[in-house]
């Protein structure tokens, strides 16, 4: 675990995502970001639900825009389907109906490949079934998680806290090397130019579609 912490922690430090709240006086749906447990602060952004207090008169149409990570979600009341969502290059539209209950993991830019091991560009610009992607967790949440919120806080905590401790993990350095400067630098650079990490174009691309989903020009 400390592997991983020394390596990743100064994304949480450089890079705030920010999904948009929803509409201003809307009582009817509200969105609350979650803290994650201390041990998971540079894998988990927040924890994220967004919900109905009442039923709706119309269905609620939810925007996503692109922020550079991998969210996994489902419907806290019915968990037996679950989802997972990577980079998109646009903003993404989500009908979720007239009543809903929400819940999702987000995880900071590189961190889903670097704990699973699955490449990111699989992910890119669409949301399909957890169950395709990792099964193993899928079958946690349909049988772990329920309605209750801080319960399935914490067993979604205990759940990513068993799977990174004592996790010994293979990072190229030169990619987070070139992630660090875009960051810094608020993605304000030449990617062809201001990335002199040692890599060339081709393989620097590679390594982004594979942490991030995309090229380092369009993450930046």
């Amino acid at each position: 675990m400390g592997t991983i912490l020394i390596k990743i922690e100064f994304i949480r430090n450089l890079f705030k995502p920010i999904q948009p709240s929803v509409k201003e006086g809307n009582k009817d749906v509200v969105y609350n970001g979650i803290a994650p447990n201390k041990k998971l602060k540079n894998i988990i952004h927040c924890y994220w639900q967004i919900k109905t207090n009442k039923f709706l008169d119309a269905p609620y149409v939810y925007r996503v825009v692109s922020d550079g990570c991998v969210d996994i979600f489902f419907n806290l009341n019915n968990t037996n389907e679950s989802f997972v969502m990577g980079f998109c290059r646009s903003y993404t539209e989500f009908p979720l109906g007239k009543d809903f209950n929400y819940f999702g993991v987000r995880f900071y830019p590189s961190v889903f490949p670097l704990i699973f091991g699955i490449s990111a560009k699989s992910l890119l610009d669409k949301d399909q079934p957890l169950k395709s992607i990792l099964p193993n967790l899928d079958k946690f949440i349909s049988k772990e998680i329920h309605g209750n919120l801080s319960k399935s806080i914490q067993e979604l905590n205990d759940f990513f806290i068993s799977l990174i401790d004592g996790k010994q993990i293979s990072i190229d350095g030169r990619f987070y090397h070139a992630l660090m400067l875009i960051l810094e630098q608020n993605g304000y650079l030449q990617t062809e130019k201001d990335l002199n990490i040692g890599l060339g174009s081709r393989q620097l691309r590679r390594l982004f579609n594979y942490y991030i989903g995309t090229t380092p020009k369009s993450f930046s």
